[in-house]
């Protein structure tokens, strides 16, 4: 039985595994490559995921779903194929058809690890776990991508990281739909975050829609029509835009050709009109960097490396901002596409403490120590005069796993229950943060007096999650406290959409 890793992402996804000789590598799927794009087509039953349902998108565009990973969190995705559909139930789909295609070459998968975005909150990372159980999966953990990246680094890297002296790595994260920084310390026999930044709405889609909306504009102005008021010419510009991007990457000057209406313009575009375009989207990335640096009290002297994570940081704009930032080269060494994947698949078999076998495949990380942060403050709404404020528990950087204590009291005689709302988020307005949910402490003991001290407890696992208990302190009564997360599946749902997936032919 297989243990992998999978980088689920925007645009691609990718699974690892370790081999018995504790080496990580990603896993082709059914058509020989290793990156599947995160792209479904579904119709009569039918769901196709990968480079088959980009084909088809200029086709059939209302049948296509692709970017699901920029709604995770939010109640639904859209309409596709005439069926409303939650993110959850799509990125089962893209699961369902990466374990498929990866059990070709491995024989049953048992269990997995997910990536998800440093920066994701609570609800995004659950309904992330639900993806996986929708889709039939064992979902033992998630990990933070840039922390995955770190991880595997470090097991490229061996013995050449000395106990004694660990590194400073700045892992850039840009991928297809989120960005994140994240600073680590590693050394041989620990591995630890010092900070995360990041923007689950900046990617490389945000520089193919810059080219797409600048071509449409030409097009606009010398036709009088615009490609983008037509789904399938939006299509086939999204599409273009995203080629001729790749294009530059490699040369100077590319041409993007706008089919619409009849009519077709190919519009020159040089890699410096490109970055032209785009420079406000890499400041964003540059501004980001330098905030988890000072967050961390630290100078970019005091950082050995900067470690380039996603696909995206192949444009070469971004190497040359990092250099012009940090005074270091950045470092390409890894498979900027595969490497989440692979540090997810090394944290998969760390998961495995008890089973020494586990461990003596994984010679470099024995006994390896892994230590997160959480990118969000933890909070809870407290109300303060006629206000209600986000009172901050567990604060964003805090090391995980941990926890904080804050005392409630009852409003009235024999009160049988309290209710508390979880926030995550760094503003004082509660109105501004995340709502993760509402969480109820009831069974309270009985004939309680009014004003009696309820202990609420909120604590952040190492994966990112929460939880909450509550102690009554006249009592020392421990009351287990159920969060009711704003939005996400009941596990009726979980049943009735993993019962739809079940159905679907996925190729």
């Amino acid at each position: 039985m297989a243990i992998v890793g999978i980088d689920l992402g925007t645009t691609f996804s990718t699974v690892a595994v370790v081999d018995d000789r504790g080496r990580a590598s990603a896993v082709p799927n059914r058509d020989g490559d290793i990156l599947t794009p995160s792209a479904i087509y579904l119709h009569d039953g039918q769901a196709v995921v990968g480079q088959a349902a980009l084909d088809l998108q200029g086709e059939h565009p209302d049948r296509v779903a692709t970017l699901v990973k920029r709604r995770m969190g939010y109640p639904d995705y859209g309409t596709v194929s005439s069926r409303a559909f939650r993110p959850e139930t799509l990125s089962a789909i893209i699961l369902r058809k990466l374990a498929s295609d990866a059990e070709l070459h491995l024989g049953p998968v048992s269990q997995c690890v997910i990536t998800v975005p440093a920066y994701f909150d609570d609800t995004r990372r659950k309904a992330t776990m639900d993806a996986g159980k929708i889709a039939g999966l064992d979902v033992i953990d998630i990990i933070d991508e840039p922390s995955a990246a770190a991880l595997a680094y470090t097991v490229q890297q061996g013995n050449a990281i000395p106990d004694d002296a660990p590194r400073t790595v700045l892992v850039y994260d840009l991928g297809g739909g989120t960005f994140d920084v994240t600073l680590v310390q590693l050394s041989k026999k620990r591995f630890k975050v010092l900070g995360i930044e990041g923007d689950v709405r900046l990617g490389g889609k945000d520089w193919d829609d810059r080219l797409a909306n600048h071509a449409a504009e030409q097009f606009r102005a010398q036709y009088g029509s615009d490609p983008r008021e037509d789904p399938q010419s939006l299509a086939l510009l999204q599409q273009a835009a995203e080629k001729t991007k790749r294009t530059l990457t490699k040369v100077d000057q590319a041409s993007l050709t706008i089919l619409h209406d009849g009519r077709k313009l190919s519009l020159p575009i040089t890699r410096a009109e490109f970055e032209g375009l785009t420079a406000d989207l890499l400041l964003r990335t540059r501004l980001t960097a330098q905030q988890v640096v000072n967050g961390a009290g630290l100078t970019w002297p005091a950082v050995d490396k900067v470690l380039l994570v996603g696909g995206s940081t192949h444009m070469p704009m971004t190497g040359a901002m990092l250099r012009a930032l940090t005074g270091k080269e950045p470092d390409r060494t890894l498979a900027v596409s595969e490497v989440v994947a692979r540090g997810a698949a090394v944290h998969a078999h760390l998961m495995e403490a008890k089973l020494a076998a586990a461990r003596a495949k994984l010679g470099v990380l024995d006994d390896i120590i892994e230590i997160s942060v959480n990118a969000h403050s933890l909070g809870v709404e407290a109300r303060t005069g006629d206000e209600r404020v986000n009172s901050k528990l567990v604060l964003k950087n805090t090391q995980l796993p941990a926890s904080a204590d804050r005392i409630f009291y009852t409003s009235q005689e024999n009160q049988q229950k309290v209710r508390v709302r979880i926030l995550q988020g760094e503003a004082t307005q509660s109105a501004a943060c995340m709502q993760v949910g509402e969480c109820w402490i009831d069974a309270l003991p009985a004939n309680l007096p009014k004003g009696s001290p309820i202990q609420v407890r909120c604590g952040v696992a190492a994966n990112g999650l929460i939880e909450v208990t509550a102690v009554v302190v006249a009592t020392g009564q421990t009351v287990r406290a159920e969060i009711h997360r704003t939005g996400g599946l009941e596990e009726a749902e979980l049943r009735r959409e993993a019962a739809y997936v079940a159905t679907l032919k996925i190729t």
